[in-house]
């Protein structure tokens, strides 16, 4: 009886002392998982703060780009504007052109039919843009050509 009292005796303190180590197995393993559940929840609320950051950058980046764009547009019609407006003065400056060499091509027309043919080696139809120039006029008009020359400052008004 010995053998079994000791056998009995001897289990039910290796029953009590693997009770205990599972225990402590148990409470290990609990602490270890509620220290990991701690860290995951560390871990996505730094996930969130830093995807919430670099969603206001993003904003903040699209508030300066839409800034800019508007600032660009903005350019961009002030420029249209003066674009029409250098198209509209250059085809004003293209009509008197035209005018002034009518006008001038007349004048040289009268000038010969008065004068006697002055002028008439002076090629004006294509080129009297040269004459436009006063020091231009004055070498293509002698100034021994007589009394027309001094008319020719009021009939070009």
């Amino acid at each position: 009886m010995d053998y079994s009292s000791s056998g009995i005796s001897s289990n039910s303190s290796s029953a009590v002392a693997n009770s205990a180590s599972e225990e402590d197995l148990q409470l290990t393993m609990d602490l270890r998982k509620r220290k990991r559940m701690i860290s995951n929840r560390e871990s996505a609320r730094r996930s969130r703060l830093r995807k919430q950051k670099h969603m206001e950058e993003l904003m903040a980046q699209v508030a300066e780009l839409r800034r800019q764009n508007h600032q660009i547009l903005t350019s961009l019609r002030a420029a249209t504007q003066h674009h029409a407006a250098v198209e509209s003065e250059n085809a004003v400056l293209r009509a008197q052109e035209a005018e002034l060499g009518h006008r001038l091509q007349s004048l040289v027309e009268i000038i010969e039919f008065a004068g006697g043919g002055a002028y008439g080696d002076m090629d004006v139809g294509g080129s009297w843009n040269q004459l436009s120039q006063p020091i231009m006029m004055m070498a293509a008009f002698p100034a021994d050509a007589g009394p027309a020359c001094v008319d020719l400052p009021r009939l070009l008004c």
